[in-house]
């Protein structure tokens, strides 16, 4: 399911981007040839106009096929679109990409990343208006944050949590240590640091955790043992302290705003960081992910629900 959920994802993403150079290149009237859903082999397809729409085999995204974009001068006059005696091919090659001013060639080729952005902006926009998950510190000035829960973010494989059935998105709503006819030690202020220092407290012993799962409100238990991991008991989980923000039309327009800057900031960062780290040979190779490793990460923001994905 993860795997379908990235290739749906990804196929979004790439045909928004695509998306801003075909209408970037139709404003100012430069031929577009092909807009294509999925990569060749073509599996059918229909023309409108003067623009081909195929659909192929291949879900991973999608291309426009734009006149003249990949220009070599000597093919021009080959087919006749630089001989200036023939007008209708004249006409042809005035239609082509390198025909156009630098500043519409810039702008074609940049509006791909401007829907993208774009898109990022109108989706957290969606999400803070319909209530989005966010962590504790970092919710918009001024606003307190609704419905807020310790939350697994994830579970290690094989760990004490995976083994007792905890699973990414639990909201842990109580912690407590004890059988029945001993006295029981329970949290009464549920939060990573409570919750870190009751496993360091309890060792090895059997500490019980209740759970709510997805939009149930039926409480489950799992009884876990922690394990030693690094000198210390552990039962194998991320957590975070995550609430909901939900805001009104115009401050989730302005939030979304600020968020789509700040991730596009921090991605910024991210890039310059990896490729400055990799020319000094400070780079580590475990912090970087492939299409598998995104595609389990996907898998985890799906399992917290739609508004996370």
């Amino acid at each position: 399911m993860s795997i379908v959920i990235f290739i749906v994802i990804l196929l979004v993403l790439v045909l928004v981007h695509e998306a801003g150079h075909f209408f970037a290149a139709k404003k100012f009237g430069i031929r577009v040839d092909e807009f294509g859903f999925g990569f060749p082999p073509k599996l059918f397809g229909f023309k409108k106009g003067e623009t081909e729409y195929t659909f192929n085999l291949l879900p991973l995204g999608g291309f426009v096929k734009i006149f003249g974009e990949n220009f070599e001068e000597a093919d021009f006059v080959e087919v006749g679109f630089l001989d200036k005696d023939k007008d209708s091919k004249k006409n042809d090659f005035s239609r082509s990409f390198v025909a156009k001013p630098k500043w519409q060639q810039a702008i074609v080729l940049f509006a791909g990343v401007f829907m993208n952005f774009v898109l990022a902006w109108v989706l957290f926009s969606i999400g803070f208006m319909s209530g989005l998950p966010t962590s504790v510190g970092n919710e918009p000035a001024g606003y307190k944050l609704q419905d807020v829960n310790l939350v697994v973010l994830s579970v290690l494989e094989n760990s004490p949590a995976a083994s007792a059935g905890l699973k990414t998105g639990d909201k842990v709503v109580s912690v407590t240590h004890g059988h029945p006819k001993e006295v029981v030690h329970t949290i009464t202020d549920i939060n990573p640091e409570t919750l870190k220092a009751f496993v360091l407290e309890h060792g090895d012993e059997e500490i019980e955790i209740g759970y709510i799962r997805g939009k149930s409100n039926e409480i489950n238990i799992a009884k876990i043992t922690p394990k030693e991991t690094n000198g210390d008991p552990a039962i194998g989980i991320s957590m975070d302290m995550i609430g909901t923000a939900k805001l009104s039309f115009f401050k989730a327009i302005s939030e979304g705003f600020k968020l789509t800057l700040f991730m596009t900031k921090n991605t910024a960062i991210g890039l310059y960081t990896l490729i400055s780290e990799g020319i000094t040979g400070k780079g580590d190779l475990s912090e970087v992910t492939g299409p598998v490793g995104i595609a389990n990460i996907v898998g985890d923001a799906y399992k917290f629900g739609f508004t996370y994905l």
